[in-house]
């Protein structure tokens, strides 16, 4: 297994659900709780296919979850569903607990590292989020959906003229994973109870927390 000092590395890509905050049940409960009405079993099929893909947007999920309920993914369902979803997680996502020792490496390190934020969820929602936090300062960019997260890194590597070998992106999900490869940028997984299965499938290295 690679190890990488990561205090060394002068660029880290943060993904944010699950690595800067524990915030990726909240979204499943969510998830859970807005296909419930179409009975229990497709319910718990979601919250299954939510944890399993923690890196994918929203706007990629719901249409599936919506032919699962025997629905037609029209995009004004899909919006509608996105909706109610950004209503039911905003709030919770903010008071979720931060990841051990997350925000004191940010404070400590923005200054001499360059940081920034790749996420999937929707970019409005995302910076609110992170000025609620008092959190935007620690980061040079931030880069929610639509912008796939491949996609983003490739955009900063050029725009910031990073050298890939010199930068890591720290995340929780293949999504991530497979975002960085893509790139050449080494990747740190943020271990958790929800992807013990990709743990056993990468040869990366691995964390708990930032402590």
């Amino acid at each position: 297994m690679v190890t990488i000092d990561i205090l060394e590395v002068k660029t880290i890509f943060w993904d944010f659900d699950g690595v800067i905050k524990d915030s990726v049940e909240v979204k499943s409960g969510a998830f859970e709780y807005l296909f419930l009405p179409f009975g229990k079993e497709i319910a718990k099929k979601v919250r299954m296919h939510h944890e399993a893909n923690g890196g994918m947007s929203r706007f990629e999920k719901i249409p599936i979850y919506l032919e699962w309920s025997g629905q037609v993914p029209l995009q004004h369902l899909i919006d509608e569903y996105a909706a109610k979803f950004s209503l039911l997680v905003r709030k919770k996502v903010i008071a979720s607990e931060w990841i051990d020792g997350v925000f004191g490496y940010l404070e400590n390190n923005y200054n001499r590292q360059h940081f920034f934020l790749i996420t999937a969820t929707p970019q409005k929602e995302i910076e609110d989020i992170i000025l609620s936090l008092n959190i935007k300062h620690f980061f040079k960019e931030v880069i929610g959906a639509p912008t796939k997260k491949n996609d983003a890194i490739n955009i900063l590597l050029k725009e910031y003229s990073i050298v890939p070998e010199s930068s890591l992106m720290v995340g929780d999900s293949s999504s991530d994973y497979y975002a960085a490869k893509k790139n050449g940028v080494p990747f740190v997984l943020k271990r958790s109870n929800l992807n013990k299965a990709l743990q056993r499938q990468l040869d990366c290295m691995m964390i708990y927390d930032f402590l």
